[in-house]
């Protein structure tokens, strides 16, 4: 089983009484809808002979207990649909609510090769798109206590014409579900290529919106949104085509409804006509009661292939939360040198000799060799990737800012911060004049991926964040590119200031001489047969003592 699978399972049990209660009110449903039609038809019927055979007759009918009948069983059907979705949707709704956030949390603590993979639209359509489907499938599993609940009440009914009627409809019920079933099986390529479809029109449309200023610079707007159509068009016949299989079973459940209705009503009919159209009705809303499951076989195809995306999504992950604690202050072996707690050490060499990939081979955000790194005398290759992460603030080169204020954003370095530490941050980063001046201070909205921002601004608020994470070191990748030498120079030292008051550590990426300048030691990076080595320098640092700021 794999690891969305053993999440659904334990949703299912967590909403069980949910999901009982949805299946209980659709067996309500169900059983006042059969009963209702067959009684209506018993008793229309049975009103039309007497009306016939007399006024004697007709006077001695009784209308007015099956008509109480029929306007009870309206309510409780009414009644009962109303529980039914109330209690579905709820259960949905409950586990959707820890699932999406589970298939969130595994891909930021997967292996980051599979997250890397996917793109922006694509996570998107699998989180949003798949998981809409799989909510659709926790509100259908009421669908067969329904239908086992209107064949045994549409049973009851037939059985009062005889055992003939009861079998017939039992039959009609069997060859329905039976044909149904192969008919799922033949029709399973078009629910796939729906969700594959989605999926592309979203990454499609995803990244045309992200470079959208870029095609309006060059005047290619028409070139990518005529991409953007291809895949519009796509998910178009994908639909066309998952409609006609749907129709195939609307037209099956026809076929076998009429051929209900006609052999009970047929069979019946010795017991009189009365009892002959309660019969027939009966059995007609009993097949009708298999609606719920034809549509669920009907998107099986869809559940799939949304099921075997958010498999592929959620690899298996080992908790690793409990181990996060031991870190408090870590000394680091990096290419064969060792970087005592406190340790300020620059990385430098020229563009492209894969600074930035060391970096993130270290946060576990790319694939790491054996004998790359060390944490406290242990391989990187082999710790916990939520520990690696727990070891490093990290700041990284191409800043990723969410949607929300400045507080959301410097929340994601700590939540537990409050106002004093975050401005104690943005003063460390000389942005404390600039957000003081933004209308809602630490509350401003900053926009997607910051654009109320200037790029600097936008580096210095990822810098702060940085800052605010509980961590023993620092790791910052070109933390000051693109400020003016003023600005550099205050985040400079007041970087040093703080990296003084905390003793954390600082492994810095970096070509500014100012930042360098910070540094006890410099590791010189160079590629050699695909593999990163260091030309460490001689200069040594006195360690330092961590404490969290």
């Amino acid at each position: 089983m794999t690891a969305f699978d053993t999440l659904i399972a334990d949703e299912r049990r967590r909403q069980r009484r949910g999901l009982w209660r949805a299946g209980g009110y659709a067996a309500i449903v169900a059983t006042a809808s059969v009963v209702l039609l067959g009684l209506s038809g018993w008793f229309i019927t049975a009103a039309a002979v007497a009306g016939l055979a007399g006024t004697i007759a007709a006077q001695g009918f009784n209308y007015m207990l099956p008509s109480a009948g029929i306007r009870l069983l309206a309510i409780l059907r009414t009644a009962g649909r109303y529980g039914e979705r109330l209690a579905s949707h709820d259960a949905a709704f409950g586990a959707l609510a820890r699932i999406r956030p589970a298939l969130f949390l595994g891909l930021a603590r997967g292996p980051s090769d599979h997250a890397l993979a996917l793109t922006q639209g694509e996570a998107t359509a699998r989180i949003v798109q798949d998981v809409a489907v799989v909510e659709a499938q926790f509100v259908r599993l009421s669908a067969v206590p329904g239908m086992i609940a209107a064949l045994a009440s549409g049973m009851v009914l037939c059985a009062f014409g005889g055992w003939r009627p009861a079998v017939a409809l039992v039959l009609c019920l069997a060859g329905l579900l039976t044909f149904a079933t192969l008919l799922a099986r033949r029709l399973e390529a078009p629910g796939r290529e729906v969700q594959r479809a989605t999926g592309a029109l979203k990454e499609a449309f995803a990244g045309v919106a992200d470079a959208a200023a870029e095609l309006r610079c060059y005047g290619v707007e028409a070139q990518a949104m005529a991409a953007v159509d291809a895949n519009s068009r796509r998910l178009a016949e994908a639909q066309r085509a998952q409609a006609c299989a749907a129709g195939w079973f609307e037209f099956v459940q026809a076929v076998a409804l009429g051929m209900a209705g006609l052999a009970t009503l047929l069979l019946a009919a010795p017991s009189g006509a009365p009892i002959a159209a309660l019969c027939a009705l009966a059995a007609v809303m009993t097949i009708d009661g298999a609606g719920p499951v034809l549509r669920s076989l009907a998107q099986r195809s869809s559940e799939r292939e949304a099921v075997a995306r958010l498999n592929d999504l959620l690899p298996d992950i080992t908790e690793e939360g409990e181990q996060t604690a031991c870190i408090v202050a870590s000394s680091i072996g990096l290419l064969g040198t060792h970087l005592p707690p406190g340790t300020r050490v620059a990385l430098v060499g020229a563009s492209g000799t894969g600074k930035t990939t060391l970096v993130e081979r270290l946060l576990g955000l790319r694939t790491v060799e054996p004998g790359t790194a060390f944490i406290n005398g242990h391989d990187v290759a082999t710790i916990p990737l939520a520990v690696r992460r727990a070891t490093f603030g990290w700041a990284p080169q191409d800043a990723a800012l969410l949607a929300g204020t400045i507080r959301d954003t410097l929340a994601l370095g700590n939540p537990l911060s409050d106002d004093a530490v975050m401005w104690k941050a943005l003063v460390d980063v000389a942005l404390a004049d600039v957000i003081e001046a933004l209308p809602n201070g630490l509350d401003s909205w900053i926009g997607e991926h910051g654009v109320r921002l200037s790029g600097g601004e936008r580096r210095r608020l990822a810098l702060a964040r940085a800052y605010l994470a509980p961590a023993p070191w620092l790791l910052l990748d070109e933390p000051t590119e693109g400020l003016d030498a003023d600005t550099e120079r205050r985040v400079a030292g007041r970087l040093s200031a703080r990296l003084a008051r905390t003793g954390q550590g600082l492994i810095m990426v970096s070509h500014r001489p100012a930042m360098v300048a910070l540094c006890d030691r410099r590791i010189a990076v160079a590629p050699a047969s695909d593999a990163i080595v260091a030309q460490p320098t001689d200069t040594l640092p006195q360690p330092r003592r961590y404490s969290r700021d």
